[in-house]
């Protein structure tokens, strides 16, 4: 692919098309009044079931980020790596212990903001026109207590299942797409039939775009974090929701394509998924070990586990995703 090409798979959209999608794959109250699991409900016990019978050799993929300073958050704003300290090293006495020092121990903690590297958003991590899903105000929020509606926690029981792999990038014979790039329904139902793996309901799909792994390697991360991206644009809305997947995650800080497709809305998807359809969005997730044993044993699918951590209110999570095949 030439630079030239970047903006191939770009379509023009504008915050009343945003509108008109939101509105036709709005779930809010599909699963009983007041639901907060969204797509989550369609982890069923049997998709789980299925899901783990898929599991041949007992391969486990990590597809995490490491959780150290040496992070992608390079930029501005509230979002820092994370940040560990030790409290006590084996070269510190244990207060009240009175045994010539035989025994020592070591303690750490560690600051992160919940969105700092490999991640889920919950529904609340967006507001739009004042709500978020299933007309959730945005005084369901506080700086006290956080979420009182659609925190992360609602996913603790229902983030397994069936995992796809969506290798995007070696579906176009690149390292890597480019900055700008969307992907859009019609890219995703291609990868699709090429790799011949379905989506279905309950699904929990990843796209590869080496966006990710081309800046690992550089050595910098440079604006990996909130610059311009390859990434799903606003038709791959379709393909997502149609399809009934749960959730939706890829390599690259934000999920969509950067710039956005809209120039007058900000995080066109986000508004669709998160806000309307119910279906969560996972970011900055490691897919490049993953990708390659797909490449090489032509299977897509995999058992997918990718617990949130329970932290009341939180709005997002940061996680260790691991597909197992």
């Amino acid at each position: 692919m030439q630079p030239g090409d970047a903006h191939l798979h770009r379509h023009h959209h504008d915050r009343a098309s945003v509108e008109r999608f939101a509105l036709r794959y709005r779930t809010w109250n599909r699963w009983g009044e007041g639901d907060e699991l969204g797509a989550a409900n369609r982890v069923t016990p049997e998709r789980i079931a299925a899901a783990a019978r898929a599991v041949r050799r007992g391969a486990v993929f990590s597809l995490a980020l490491p959780l150290d300073r040496l992070g992608p958050m390079r930029g501005g704003g509230p979002r820092v790596n994370p940040q560990h300290v030790m409290l006590r090293t084996p070269h510190d006495p244990i207060p009240g212990r009175d045994d010539d020092g035989l025994q020592r121990a070591a303690d750490d903690a560690v600051y992160m903001p919940l969105q700092c590297s490999t991640q889920w958003d919950a529904f609340c991590h967006i507001f739009y026109d004042g709500v978020t899903y299933g007309g959730a105000p945005a005084d369901s929020i506080t700086t006290l207590d956080g979420a009182a509606r659609n925190s992360i926690t609602n996913l603790g029981e229902r983030a397994l299942g069936r995992g796809v792999l969506l290798d995007l990038a070696r579906h176009r014979g690149a390292q890597t797409l480019l900055p700008g790039e969307a992907i859009q329904a019609e890219d995703l139902a291609a990868c699709a039939e090429k790799q011949g793996v379905e989506v279905g309901a309950g699904d929990f799909l990843l796209v590869r775009t080496g966006h990710l792994e081309s800046r690992r390697t550089t050595g910098d991360w440079a604006d990996f974090a909130g610059g311009p991206a390859p990434g799903l644009g606003v038709g791959a809305a379709e393909f997502l929701c149609e399809r009934g997947v749960t959730a939706v995650a890829s390599d690259t800080w934000g999920l969509e394509a950067i710039p956005f497709e809209t120039p007058d809305l900000m995080s066109p998807l986000h508004v669709i998924l998160l806000v309307n359809a119910g279906i969560y969005i996972g970011e900055m997730w490691d897919l490049e070990a993953l990708a390659a044993d797909c490449a090489d044993d032509g299977v897509y699918e995999f058992f997918l586990i990718a617990q949130p951590l329970m932290v009341t209110g939180a709005t997002g999570t940061p996680l260790n995703p691991l597909a197992i095949k």
